[in-house]
Formats: structure tokens, C-alpha cells, sequence
């Protein structure tokens, strides 16, 4: 895998330290289950239909939990991440699984000196933009855009960081489970900074026979950006037939009752 130009970017300032939930993929998969596969096949199933795509690249891969399906779909999938650790787990994962995966070490902001290929699509998964600030998000669709073939596609998956700043909510729940015997809670709690950024405090707590023996604590900052900003640099570099889905949960079709949303555009 080859490493970005600049490590030392904000995120990878971040992930520099022990709270980083990116330094630590053991913890930041554990919550993902079989049944989310299901629902991200469903999920690409309609936002992809009756669109010309064959190639993936996703600029924001992790560990894969959010990509690897559509190589089981029949899609050629590479992905890229500024995360040496979670490339690391999502390889062991391919081998396992028999998925031919092409992965490479790089920072979303500097694809197009790590990546010399197009692809039908281009992707960010998993609310990875909001990592940086808003001039950077901008940096990354350009570098994103360069990537995409004539008539191709992006793809963005992100919080809706509209609603968390209108709702001022500042603890957000999973629902436990059960694993090798073990009861896993997880939470989130928000901080909301004076500089218009929050961080993300992550809690996992882990229980055997009602007591709890283990404890996890990460923080992320985050940068929110509007629906608004996101569609309007997209339409600004060309861009267009700009659709929103509402991530997973297709059902929900008013914007400010989605959690995350998609927004796909063709070049």
C-alpha cells in the first residue's frame, strides 16, 4: 500500500492519538452485524438502478463494512483511506472472504497523486468528509471528480449535519448486543465547540453476567456542512441529475427526518 503525501493532515493528526476509534478497528466494527449487509445491498440496489457503473472507488474504505458488498454484487470495488490500521483489518477481510480488493494508503485530498485510474463511480462512505473542514470537503470532491469517467458518478454518504445543528441533540444511542457472550453498550455523547465544529465522544462499555469489565472511550471532532453547500458545489463543477436518498431507510422521504443521507450527481 502506498502512503500519502501528507500524513500529517487533521485527520491523520487525530488518528496519531490512542482515542482515536481509527487506530483501534476491532472496536470500530464490532457493532456492524450480517443484517446491515443485507440492507446495503437493498440500499445500492435502488440508488444504483439504472445507472451505468461497473468500477468503484471508495475514497473513504475503513475496513470495508459499507463497500465490500458491492464487490458481491458483482461491481470491480478498489477503495482507499488515510488509515493504515483500518486497510490493514479490511485486507484480512478480503482474504478471508475471497474478495479481489485493490486498497491503497491516501488521503481523499491527494487521490489523484496516489490513484491514476477512473472508475464509473467515486465514493465516500461513512460521513468521512465531515473529518475536515468545509474548504477541504470542497478539495475532496475536486479530487473525487477527477477520478470519475465522463457520464460517471459520485456517490456521498453523510450525517445530516443540518438536522444534529437544528436539533441541538447531544446523546445518540445504540441498541445493545449480545456477542460471545458478552453485552456490548454503546453511545455517543456531542459536545458542540465555540468554533462551529463537535466532537464526537464514543462509549462502548462491555458486560459478563450483569457487570461490566471492560471500558472503551474515543473522541472524533468533526466539521458540519449543509445539504445546501454539498449540492451547490456539486452543481458549481458541473455536476447534474443530483438525487437524494436517505441512507438505508428508503421509506423516509422527508430530508429533515434522515439521520444520514446519500446525495449521488452525474459528471
Amino acid at each position: 500500500m502506498m502512503k500519502s503525501l501528507n500524513d500529517m493532515t487533521k485527520r491523520g493528526i487525530l488518528m496519531s492519538s490512542q482515542k482515536s476509534i481509527y487506530n483501534r478497528p476491532d472496536i470500530y466494527d464490532i457493532l456492524f452485524t450480517e443484517n446491515m449487509t443485507e440492507l446495503l445491498k437493498n440500499h445500492y440496489e435502488t440508488v444504483f438502478n439504472n445507472k451505468k457503473i461497473t468500477s468503484i472507488h471508495d475514497c473513504s474504505y475503513g475496513t470495508g463494512n459499507l463497500t465490500k458488498v458491492l464487490s458481491k454484487m458483482g461491481y470491480k470495488v478498489s477503495g482507499s483511506d488515510i488509515s493504515n490500521e483500518m486497510l490493514e483489518q479490511a485486507h484480512e477481510k478480503n482474504i478471508i472472504e475471497q474478495l479481489d480488493i485493490k486498497l491503497i494508503q491516501s488521503d481523499f485530498r491527494d487521490l489523484t497523486n496516489q490513484i491514476h485510474e477512473q472508475f464509473d463511480c467515486v465514493m465516500s462512505t461513512g460521513n468521512s468528509l465531515a473529518h475536515v473542514n468545509n474548504d477541504d470537503v470542497k478539495t475532496a470532491i475536486d479530487q473525487m471528480s477527477k477520478l470519475i469517467k465522463a457520464g460517471g458518478y459520485i456517490y456521498i454518504d453523510t450525517r445530516n449535519w443540518d438536522r444534529i445543528l437544528d436539533t441541538n441533540n447531544r446523546f445518540y444511542y445504540y441498541q445493545p448486543m449480545i456477542k460471545d457472550n458478552e453485552r456490548i453498550n454503546a453511545m455517543q455523547v456531542w459536545d458542540y465547540n465555540d468554533n462551529g465544529t463537535i466532537t464526537f465522544n464514543l462509549l462502548y462499555s462491555f458486560e459478563k453476567e450483569n457487570r461490566i469489565f471492560r471500558r472503551e472511550e474515543f473522541s472524533e471532532l468533526y466539521y458540519p456542512f449543509t445539504k445546501e453547500v454539498l449540492v451547490n458545489y456539486l452543481k458549481e463543477i458541473g455536476f447534474k441529475e443530483i438525487e437524494l436518498y436517505s441512507f438505508i431507510h428508503h421509506q423516509v422521504k422527508n430530508y429533515d427526518d434522515m439521520e444520514w443521507y446519500v446525495i449521488i450527481g452525474k459528471k
